[in-house]
């Protein structure tokens, strides 16, 4: 990203959506926190965009006017401050200090010339639902110029004049340099729309649904989500209650705070259904050591099946989820809820699959979240006994309880192994290039979980 973009990329991490499911589903926070840190990293970019040009100074100090050529050989940042201004946007105050050079004969002179900037930047709703920050006013504030000549000699006669001419042309340029910056912030803004990525062919693209709330203490927006499989929008269950925050919830003192509603999870977990992402065979080779998953030690359960293959042949398992997964949320417990139809075959002379029994399968879950950079990820792992019911059987009468463990043994590995794989993928949290969330802590709350960060940029 262009480094003139370096202080709007800054300003941008108070400005980022996240996904939502209902209306919103889903708050982001930036807390009052985050802008002494983007104030600190943002200093190197705005010196470099108050660089401007000044035009030749017509000198008639000496009687006769004489074109002086002025070169601004230093910007310094010495304080920039961004603070929160309450239903409104920004504020932005800076101590700057100018070096200049006075090409005159017969010596050049030196002036280092003080100025203070002030900026107010508004963050409205866009028309494509991104945040939208403009300058609604700015300010530049000039003290009085000091000479550096190399003999504390007093100030010539051309120092007023030529003040004036910098102040004059300062003025205008480096209140455009700031709005410049801002400006392109809003390009930046535009691609959080894109697509990104939930699963195999399934994606997320996120919008504003509501103009901005903003406090003394934080910046808050309320998203909503758009979910695609194979690139066609799916339609999602409407919740008219909107998911609130409390407004004192994560880690006291962190940069960002991220409420995530349970219908986003229902609403992802429902489109890795749909996507069929969330199915898979469990399949069994004969030469695998200590493997159970056969009709040899099937049949040591089920006689019909020992007398329908007599040799030993490998089984395969076809998992599928016709119901939508359920996610409960309780304080500090995340669980995940399958109800998976199962069907076992197994293979015949003419290479095709003999269906031999179905069951219906109950299986809880402890679901644990955690933060990699930018992304929330889960895992899962069992909860008590995976229940079994018989759904239908081409082998007579089965006594669940005979098959009860062999099925948990050849079920259970697979089916975390797949899970975790997939629920490892994560969900894009925001963020912008080159941002990353930093020592995360996640809280399970009552339908929601909060995610409380610390923020890092790095170019």
């Amino acid at each position: 990203m262009p480094g003139a973009c370096g202080l709007g990329l800054l300003l941008a991490l108070m400005l980022l959506p996240v996904v939502s499911a209902s209306r919103p589903g889903t708050v982001f926070r930036l807390n009052k926190e985050v802008l002494s840190y983007a104030a600190e990293a943002g200093k190197a970019p705005l010196q470099n965009a108050l660089q401007v040009t000044v035009p030749l100074f017509l000198d008639e100090s000496g009687g006769v006017f004489q074109p002086t050529r002025i070169q601004i050989r230093n910007v310094d940042v010495s304080h920039l401050q961004l603070t929160f201004v309450a239903d409104f946007g920004i504020r932005l105050l800076a101590a700057t200090n100018f070096t200049f050079k006075i090409f005159r004969d017969p010596e050049p002179l030196h002036l280092l010339l003080p100025i203070a900037l002030l900026a107010d930047t508004s963050v409205e709703q866009g028309s494509i639902g991104t945040p939208v920050v403009s300058i609604s006013s700015c300010f530049s504030i000039f003290d009085k110029a000091i000479v550096f000549d190399g003999r504390n000699s007093t100030a010539p006669a051309m120092l007023a004049p030529l003040q004036s001419h910098i102040t004059a042309v300062l003025k205008s340029k480096l209140c455009l340099r700031i709005s410049n910056l801002v400006q392109g912030l809003n390009v930046h803004l535009g691609t959080l729309i894109g697509l990104s990525p939930v699963g195999p062919e399934s994606q997320v693209r996120y919008s504003m649904i509501d103009t901005p709330t903003i406090t003394n203490d934080y910046i808050s927006l309320d998203i909503n989500a758009v979910l695609f499989l194979l690139g066609r929008p799916i339609v999602l269950p409407v919740d008219t209650t909107p998911f609130v925050l409390p407004q004192h919830m994560g880690t006291k003192g962190a940069m960002a705070t991220v409420g995530l509603s349970q219908d986003l999870f229902d609403s992802v977990i429902m489109l890795l259904q749909k996507a069929g992402a969330l199915n898979l065979d469990v399949t069994a080779q004969l030469n695998s050591s200590n493997n159970p998953l056969n009709t040899s030690v099937l049949g040591q359960f089920i006689p019909e099946v020992a007398r329908q293959f007599p040799e030993p042949m490998p089984l395969l398992l076809k998992v599928r989820l016709g119901a939508t997964p359920t996610v409960t949320f309780r304080t500090n417990n995340a669980t995940l809820q399958l109800q998976p139809f199962v069907e076992v075959l197994a293979p015949t002379s003419n290479s095709a699959f003999q269906y031999l029994f179905s069951l219906n399968v109950a299986v809880n879950l402890s679901l644990q979240l955690s933060v990699s950079k930018v992304r929330l990820r889960g895992t899962t792992s069992v909860l008590g006994n995976v229940q079994l019911t018989v759904a239908s059987s081409n082998l007579g009468f089965i006594d669940t309880n005979h098959v009860q463990t062999l099925m948990g043994e050849v079920f259970e590995k697979p089916l975390l192994d797949h899970l975790n794989a997939l629920l490892g993928m994560g969900i894009a949290l925001p963020h912008v290039v080159n941002l990353q969330y930093v020592n995360p802590e996640i809280f399970i709350q009552e339908g929601y979980v909060v995610v409380s960060s610390g923020l890092l940029y790095q170019r």
